[in-house]
Order: structure tokens, then sequence, then C-alpha cells
């Protein structure tokens, strides 16, 4: 894994991260997307933490990603932008937050020799005015365990 970010870039705050994983972009899109709810570290990343019994993608532009908790409680992340399996999807992100404080994620399937790469884009912190800078720090960071999470799945078909 990779990332390219230390300190804000001249251009914005903008995360950029990228893993190559086994499998063909299909399978690996399917993993990260229809099969979210095997993989995602929901203890550490997600608002329900312990209570999430799982996290859905409603895989269609305009559809939801949210994660459901024990008591049926549906907590919305974001809304589906772009839904181009097995290349690409696109969402604002905003997980506990209302709409106006979502932040645009950008994930990209692409063949490589080894397998897939995964890119992911994170932008548009600036829509959290004061807390733009510390919550972009906190996803630099973030990121990567997610990330890494999912490569653990690369031999699964999700």
């Amino acid at each position: 894994m990779s990332s390219n970010i230390a300190h804000p870039p001249a251009g914005g705050l903008v995360i950029q991260k990228k893993i190559t994983v086994l499998g063909s972009p299909e399978s690996a899109f399917r993993r990260f997307t229809e099969g979210i709810a095997g993989w995602w570290p929901t203890a550490t990343h997600s608002i329900g933490q312990n209570d999430t019994v799982t996290v859905v993608f409603e895989g269609r532009t305009g559809g939801r990603v949210f994660e459901r908790l024990s008591d049926e409680t549906v907590v919305v992340w974001g809304t589906l932008t772009v839904w181009d399996p097995p290349h690409r999807f696109a969402m604002n992100w905003h997980p506990g937050y209302a709409d106006d404080r979502a932040t645009e994620l950008d994930v990209r399937f692409e063949p490589a020799p080894e397998g897939v790469r995964i890119r992911l884009r994170h932008s548009g912190w600036e829509v959290l005015g004061k807390d733009a800078q510390t919550t972009w720090r906190q996803y630099t960071t973030g990121w990567d365990p997610v990330l890494a999470r999912f490569a653990l799945t690369e031999g699964e078909t999700g």
C-alpha cells in the first residue's frame, strides 16, 4: 500500500491510496462492494462499532452505502454518484453526518500485471470548514487499515 500524503498538498486536501491485490477487476470490485460486510473493520471504522451487524452497498447510481445496527437502526455512509462495475464507483461520503458535510470518495479498479490495482481518492474536505484539516489527517492514516483488511480477502470470491 502506498500513500503520497504527509502534509496537505498545494492542490488542497486530498488523500490518495493504492493497493494491488490478486484476482480480476470483476472479483475485486465484487468483494469491495457486495462483500463489504465480510471484510470492513466495523469494530474500529464504523458508527456503531460492535453494534454494527452489516454494511450494505445498494449497487446502483443513487444507491446508498450504509451500516445496519443490532437495533435495526440504519446509518447512511453516503450515496453512490457513479456506479460502473467492475471499473469504478464514486460516492459522497458522510458516515454519521448530514449530506451537507459529505466529502467525495472515488475508487477505481484497474488491471495490473500482479492482479488488480485499486486506487482510492478521497477529496472535498473543505466542506468541513474548521474541522477539515483534523478530519483529513485522521482519514489519511485511517484508510490504511481498511485497505489492508480488504487485501486479506484476496483469495475469497465474496
